[in-house]
């Protein structure tokens, strides 16, 4: 994963595919890119354009990433290494919801998956996240089970997923990490969109 960083949208689908096949890259890099944000892309948190007739989109930057995918591939790593010592109820939820978003590993290492239907992208554009807005309800249900049970992955995280070396090396990066997901994900159910995950 040497390279690849992502830029994490939420986006109004319909206003997206009323573009031509084409152009739906363009939309989406201009709207990771686009003048609306300050020079400090990476700055935690939500960024909104203001610009007229360009509120279909919000992009999201994950704390201490720097815009990379490494964090995403790592964590998923860090939650293969522990899963199988947490509660089981637990771990169902959070295997469903970080194979959806980011760790796509699980179905063929542990057996399990989100379980979501496959669904081809159809747009013309190089993402590593394309999750249609009927998916969202779906996750952000799997997200609010296992939220109040953060703590509790603390002491397996601790035993058998940290690391001194890398990325979400602690349990509390990986928890700001999750809890940093369940907010793109929560938002874009609010709202009735979509989330994509540009490569860059």
């Amino acid at each position: 994963m040497m390279g690849v960083a992502i830029e994490v949208l939420i986006v109004d689908w319909p206003r997206v595919e009323a573009a031509s096949p084409g152009d739906r890259e363009e939309l989406l890099v201009d709207a990771a890119f686009g003048e609306a944000y300050s020079d400090d892309l990476f700055a935690h948190g939500w960024s909104w354009s203001t610009r007229p007739g360009e509120d279909w989109f919000g992009r999201y930057a994950f704390r201490n990433t720097c815009g990379s995918y490494k964090p995403h591939f790592w964590a998923g790593f860090r939650w293969e290494y522990m899963r199988d010592f947490v509660e089981p109820k637990v771990r169902e939820v959070l295997d469903r919801f970080n194979d959806a978003l980011f760790w796509h590993g699980l179905e063929d290492s542990a057996g399990v998956g989100s379980g979501l239907p496959e669904r081809a992208c159809t747009w013309e554009a190089d993402l590593l996240l394309w999750c249609p807005p009927d998916h969202l309800p779906i996750i952000a249900g799997w997200w609010r089970q296992a939220e109040p049970h953060l703590e509790g992955l603390r002491e397996p995280f601790a035993q058998y997923a940290a690391e001194r070396d890398g990325w979400i090396k602690t349990f509390d990066s990986f928890a700001e990490f999750l809890i940093d997901w369940g907010k793109v994900i929560t938002e874009a159910e609010r709202r009735g969109w979509g989330v994509v995950g540009l490569r860059c």
